[in-house]
């Protein structure tokens, strides 16, 4: 029953962010228009991560957490006849999806050079955060096998691909972020069920991972700038749906 709650949760957290970017959305009868600057900072895309990674740090001295991690690792372990080792490679999946789909000409928001810098710079970002964490924190593993179990950096690398395939491809269909999320939720499960991971290690890496992807689109305008000259101030970016036709117009002020 623990488990399936675990499960409950980490899909909530999913969803929670695929609701957040729905209510950008505005309809009119014939066209619908998307609020698409993703390089605009809204408060409430920090709740979530914020909320997930503040968990994990209070899970840090809280005994109440900590006996929640041991009661779900000790359930877990159970009904544990053999690890399955396939979060070493789904961790991945939803950042490989972004350029998979490129490739069979599902074309995403960006090129494939914009998206490379947007993908680095959140994975420097996530990967920075999580190691810093791992070695100020100095968590055991529930296996015993190192102290650097703080947070989950397979949760947060998945959970940093999911967003940013979300980003990508929400004007093509929603429901690819969707699936993004659901192999990210899937991944953090694994490392659980794998007894690599704590379950507030498994959040604050979800939250810390999508909190990356989201600053990395915010600092792009300024990274291009800075590093690859491309001098403009403002991009919008909208989708427009009619009965005749459909399509994404972009306006550049230079």
């Amino acid at each position: 029953m623990r488990v399936c709650k675990i499960l409950i949760l980490l899909v909530l957290c999913a969803f929670t962010v695929i609701g957040q970017a729905q209510e950008d959305s505005v309809k009119t009868d014939t066209v619908r228009v998307m609020d698409n600057n993703p390089y605009r900072f809204r408060i409430r895309q920090v709740i979530l991560p914020a909320t997930l990674i503040g968990v994990g740090i209070i899970g840090l001295e809280s005994h109440w957490l900590q006996y929640q991690n041991r009661e779900l690792r000790d359930e877990l372990r159970e009904n544990i006849d053999s690890k399955f080792t396939v979060d070493d490679f789904s961790q991945y999946a939803p950042m490989f999806a972004v350029y998979g789909l490129n490739l069979c000409s599902v074309k995403g928001r960006h090129s494939f050079t914009d998206r490379t810098i947007i993908l680095a710079t959140a994975y420097a970002l996530m990967g920075i955060t999580v190691n810093t964490f791992k070695m100020t924190a100095s968590v055991e593993r529930p296996d015993g096998s190192s102290r650097n179990s703080f947070p989950s950096g397979h949760t947060a690398t998945a959970f940093m691909g999911a967003e940013f395939l979300r980003k990508e491809y929400w004007d093509v269909s929603p429901w690819i972020g969707v699936a993004g999320y659901a192999v990210a939720a899937g991944t953090g499960f694994f490392r659980m069920y794998n007894n690599r991971h704590w379950l507030t290690d498994v959040l604050t890496g979800a939250g810390i991972g999508i909190l990356s992807t989201q600053a990395a689109y915010w600092l792009y305008p300024t990274i291009t700038k800075t590093f690859f000259r491309k001098r403009y101030k403002n991009i919008f970016i909208s989708p427009y749906f009619s009965k005749e036709e459909k399509g994404v117009s972009c306006h550049i002020a230079f």
